[in-house]
């Protein structure tokens, strides 16, 4: 790293020293320190939540960085979340320790993260760094054009990582060039405005404080010209801006968290700042030297461990074309992209179906090269942040911790499986489920019940990594103090994002249950039943309606078993679905979501008649009409056929397929669908006295189709018969043998060595080759 000069900031020069930076930049960095050095200020002004003033000594103890100020925000309208990360080479840092260890004051001085200024930047994953100069791309996209560089990290790089400026104020002065350049005359946005003003009444009340000593404010390097032009003397006086409290009846905070390199990585999908945290963090440390020899050696380490050969040749090569292509571009050293092409020109020789992802911004793809991954990984670095044990933490941080030593869950061996009839499993089972709901993690759920309906009782989890689960835990104390608080909330949050999507409440209705968040199962369940009647697409409904009506019959273990509100849910999904079926027009295909929600709303009026306005004879009537509509989806009027069988009022099943052979043989496989989607076990069952088993109709009719329409009809055919379970399938095969009078396995019939489809598709090529060759004299026949 050229080294910086010894001449001096000045401070006689000026009154306010604005320092414009690019965050997490080392040279930016290195700026910082030497100025406040050069200096001396009475204060030291930085971009950040202005409402963590007050927690400054928290924020300096000995922590290991990467660490960021999470600041959290929540009413009944809007959640907003930001990350204010801070690593060893940020400005911001250097400013904060750099500052008070020249016994200057530092204040912050950005208005709090949950500020509506920053919710035009998105109020799910804010991050309070994110670089103004992305919003301004046009203004950079010159830039870049004029140097011949392929991105802005390239562009930034060359022109002050690694190239040398004559001293402080030369650095000083070609940054202020390039931020007055990416700023340009443009109006900024209003959250900007907001933002900047504000700033600005902290750097004039510093001035009136100061008297007559320098301050300095550390800043992105967007905000300095206005700051600048804003911050000229108004006689506002000597007394600090208020800073904005939440409103009354929101909630807020901020807690510091453990960072990581990876979540500071542009190609992770981070929005500020450098890319490649690792190679910055080896330059910080030394110089452009430096930094790409161990960028060299970390990238073959990483290849090597995963056994891609790399030749000390190759090395050779990469770093001969790491110096040739710094010297074309008019580099004095290599720049962390020149360190990378020749890498990558010494180690791929492959063909790239995407250009290097270093030549923009945004995360890697699937099919990268692995060469290229390992490269990427080599450049971000392993390092994870770790606070100081002193630091303050959420409650929930410390609920959790002695609810996983209470139940045996903090370190286990091996495996946790549970029994969620035993009390003392269910408590375990809830503690981890609702761990999952808050994204910490640590376990994974591998088997369990699927839904209501599902007769499991019992649950497996395996322990994982606990990388990360500190900050998430801090994270999600957001939500609350309790684990059981938290995990409602987000449940919570969760169904107002739903709206009126059935499906999404029906899965939300199940985690709330296995969470064991009471309240909240009411208040979904409530939801549930005043908006299933609203529901326009019988698909959704059928997930609603399975898993309620799975819990309202079935549960042994959540305690929501034939509840008044479960059953509301139960007969409003149902009404719903038989509604909604007649009347339904369409062409061919089978709609296996609309097969699922009538075959629910069939057994609601089976197993649970008394929840549902609709009667068995109301339902056999309408599914009699459907059958009859010509204009209904095949597998509707299939499906209404099954249902009238599955209700006890059976129609004469072999006469109907024979018909509809006749009539229509192409959507003879979508009518069967929807028949044994709804009577799948009444076909098994048998024929009546008197009636021709179906299977047997089935087979004559296949028979006798010509290869033309067995080929036609063969998709939707197979489809049909995947209602079948394996065992009912070799049943089936079993009863075509018989008809046949042959012996053999059944099981056999049902193992093919590749697609029944291509098979048949196959066999009937081979029969027009065969054809075709006897029809010129050219088969079997005419040779002999």
């Amino acid at each position: 790293m050229p080294s910086v000069s010894e001449s001096a900031v000045r401070p006689a020069a000026e009154s306010v020293v604005f320092l414009g930076v690019r965050h997490h930049s080392p040279a930016c960095a290195r700026l910082v320190g030497r100025t406040i050095e050069d200096l001396r200020p009475a204060y030291v002004l930085v971009e950040g939540p202005a409402d963590m003033n007050g927690r400054l000594d928290e924020l300096l103890l000995g922590h290991r960085l990467p660490v960021a100020v999470f600041s959290h925000y929540r009413d009944e309208t809007r959640v907003a979340t930001s990350w204010a990360p801070l690593c060893d080479y940020s400005p911001e840092w250097i400013a904060l320790r750099e500052g008070r260890a020249a016994g200057a004051q530092v204040r912050f001085i950005d208005l709090p993260a949950w500020h509506p200024a920053f919710a035009e930047r998105g109020e799910r994953l804010t991050n309070r760094y994110a670089d103004a100069e992305a919003r301004y791309a046009e203004a950079t996209r010159r830039l870049c054009a004029h140097f011949s560089v392929d991105s802005v990290d390239a562009l930034w790089d060359g022109l002050f990582e690694v190239t040398d400026v004559t001293g402080p104020d030369g650095l000083r002065a070609r940054l202020d060039a390039y931020f007055e350049v990416v700023r340009g005359d443009g109006e900024a946005d209003p959250g900007d405005r907001a933002r900047e003003e504000y700033m600005a009444s902290w750097v004039r009340a510093a001035v009136a404080r100061a008297e007559g000593r320098p301050v300095l404010v550390v800043t992105g390097g967007f905000h300095q010209p206005a700051l600048r032009a804003l911050s000229r003397p108004a006689g506002d006086g000597s007394d600090w801006p208020a800073v904005p409290a939440p409103p009354e009846g929101a909630l807020g905070g901020s807690f510091l968290v453990p960072y990581s390199f990876r979540q500071l990585d542009a190609f992770a999908g981070y929005q500020s700042g450098m890319p490649s945290p690792g190679y910055y963090q080896r330059l910080w440390e030394g110089d452009p030297d430096t930094a790409a020899q161990g960028l060299l050696r970390s990238v073959a380490e990483r290849l090597r461990a995963r056994r891609v050969p790399v030749s000390t040749a190759d090395l050779i090569a990469a770093r001969g074309l790491a110096r040739g292509l710094a010297l074309l571009r008019g580099h004095p050293c290599e720049t962390r992209v020149d360190v990378l092409d020749g890498l990558a020109g010494a180690l791929i020789g492959d063909d790239l179906e995407e250009p290097l992802p270093w030549t923009g911004r945004g995360t890697l793809g699937a099919g990268t090269h692995p060469v290229v991954v390992e490269m990427v990984a080599a450049c971000t670095g392993g390092t994870e942040g770790r606070l100081h044990p002193d630091t303050p933490v959420p409650p929930l941080v410390n609920d959790v911790t002695e609810r996983l030593a209470r139940l045996g869950l903090a370190e286990p061996d091996g495996p946790v499986t549970l029994d969620l009839t035993d009390p003392a499993g269910q408590a375990r089972s809830q503690v981890l489920h609702r761990l999952r709901v808050l994204g910490i993690p640590g376990f994974t759920r591998v088997a369990g019940p699927a839904d209501g309906g599902d007769p499991v009782f019992t649950e497996r989890w395996e322990p994982g990594p606990a990388s990360g689960r500190e900050a998430a835990l801090i994270e999600a104390g957001a939500y609350g103090a309790r684990l059981d608080e938290a995990a409602s909330v987000v449940l919570a949050e969760r169904a107002r994002e739903a709206g009126r999507e059935a499906g999404a409440l029906a899965g939300l209705l199940f985690d709330a249950v296995l969470c064991g968040v009471g309240p909240l199962c009411e208040e979904l369940l409530d939801a549930l039943a005043r908006q299933v009647g609203q529901v326009p697409d019988p698909a959704p409904l059928g997930e609603v309606l399975t898993a309620a009506l799975g819990l309202w019959r079935h549960d042994r273990v959540f305690g929501v078993a034939r509840g008044r509100l479960l059953g509301s849910v139960v007969g409003g999904a149902a009404d719903r679905v038989f509604w909604l079926v007649e009347g339904l027009h369409g062409g061919p295909g089978v709609d296996l979501p609309r097969l699922r929600a009538l075959a629910a709303a069939r057994d609601a009026l089976l197993h649970a008649p008394e929840l549902l306005s609709v009667t068995r004879e109301a339902a056999a009537e309408a599914a009699a009409r459907i059958g009859r509509d010509g204009r209904a989806p095949a597998d509707l009027r299939g499906a209404a056929f099954g249902l009238r069988w599955a209700l006890g009022r059976p129609d004469e099943a072999a006469t109907a397929v024979r018909a509809l052979a006749v009539t229509a043989t192409d959507t003879l496989g979508d009518w069967l669908a929807g028949l044994f989607a709804l009577a799948r076990e009444e076909v098994t069952a048998g024929a009546a006295d008197g009636e021709e088993p179906l299977i047997d109709v089935l087979d004559g009719i296949v028979s006798a189709l010509t290869e033309e329409d067995f080929l036609t009809g063969l998709p939707a055919l197979r489809q049909a018969f995947a209602f079948f379970p394996p065992r009912e399938r070799e049943r089936i095969a079993e009863r075509l043998l018989q008809r046949r009078g042959r012996q053999g396995s059944a099981r056999s019939l049902l193992r093919t060595t590749a697609d029944p489809l291509l098979l048949a598709r196959a066999a009937a090529l081979e029969e027009n080759v065969s054809r075709l060759l006897d029809r010129h004299g050219l088969g079997a026949g005419a040779r002999r």
